[in-house]
């Protein structure tokens, strides 16, 4: 798995628990799952099929082949300690060439109302993507 954190100025603003010029928050993560054997447009529906609460999904065709984007919310745990603020989680599931793995991009954030800007990010980093070792 890798990852990455964000912290952007928001320059909008108007969005709750958000002011003009402070601060979002993000995390990007890359993981692989294993999965069996199976066509990759059916790998891809089955990610998000398979429970972890996924809502607006969407099948997509990229250059690396047929991939899913969804959407879930969450809320940390009381006994976490972490603030008690929704999270967003953006995922793209693109399939390996070889049916048997699936990569997974999520982004994260702790402003749910920018859903539609931090999925218009996710997609364009998952159109980016190729299976192909660099020479």
């Amino acid at each position: 798995m890798h990852c990455s954190v964000g912290l952007h100025r928001d320059d909008v603003g108007g969005v709750e628990g958000h002011e003009a010029g402070g601060p979002l928050f993000s995390l990007f993560t890359v993981s692989w799952r294993e999965f069996a054997p199976a066509p990759r447009g059916v790998t891809a529906a089955r990610a998000v099929t398979a429970g972890g609460g996924h809502r607006c999904v969407e099948f997509v065709e990229l250059a690396a082949g047929p991939a899913t984007l969804s959407e879930s919310t969450s809320t940390p745990g009381s006994e976490s300690g972490l603030p008690q603020r929704s999270l967003l989680q953006v995922h793209a599931h693109l399939p390996h060439p070889d049916c048997r793995r699936l990569a997974v991009l999520t982004l994260t954030t702790t402003a749910p109302a920018r859903r539609e800007e931090y999925r218009a990010i996710l997609r364009a980093i998952a159109e980016s993507v190729s299976f192909e070792r660099p020479g």
